[in-house]
């Protein structure tokens, strides 16, 4: 599959977001809550504005496929924390997470991160360790508990 990976633009947000929804409700054990609490599925349009969303697309100006955030890390300047990673549920499996990752790691060396840290859903773990990622403990989400893991860039 032939990608395009480019930032994100404010025309991009709803639908965006709508790809947001449509991931996170592909996962059942997250289904049940994110349903009752939609106000969870939101992608702040300040990320936008700042240039810290970039999206996959299937050729320049094609399909949305995913699309990921980097935000500063507030406790640590030498890091970035993936805050967001969504890829269009038909194309799970089809390389675009790794893609969008691969690229958020380069963005990140550019930037001078030495590392990249995620709270992510225990369903995508084995996606983050196969990527490079440890396992640094466990954080208490209103959804549940997050896994904190970190990837080393040097």
């Amino acid at each position: 599959m032939s990608l395009f990976i480019r930032p994100a633009q404010a025309a991009d947000h709803a639908p965006l977001e709508a790809l947001q929804r449509r991931a996170s409700l592909g996962n059942a054990g997250d289904r049940g809550f994110l349903l009752e609490h939609p106000e969870l599925i939101s992608l702040p349009l300040e990320h936008i504005a700042d240039g810290r969303v970039f999206l996959a697309e299937q050729c320049s100006g094609g399909t949305l496929l995913g699309f990921a955030t980097l935000l500063p890390c507030d406790d640590d300047a030498l890091a970035l924390e993936l805050d967001a990673l969504f890829v269009e549920p038909s194309a799970w499996r089809l390389g675009v997470g790794r893609a969008l990752l691969d690229h958020g790691c380069r963005l990140a060396r550019g930037a001078g991160a030495r590392s990249l840290r995620v709270l992510g859903n225990g369903h995508a773990e084995g996606f983050y360790r196969r990527c490079g990622f440890e396992l640094l403990g466990h954080q208490a989400m209103r959804f549940g508990t997050a896994l904190q893991m970190r990837l080393n860039l040097v």
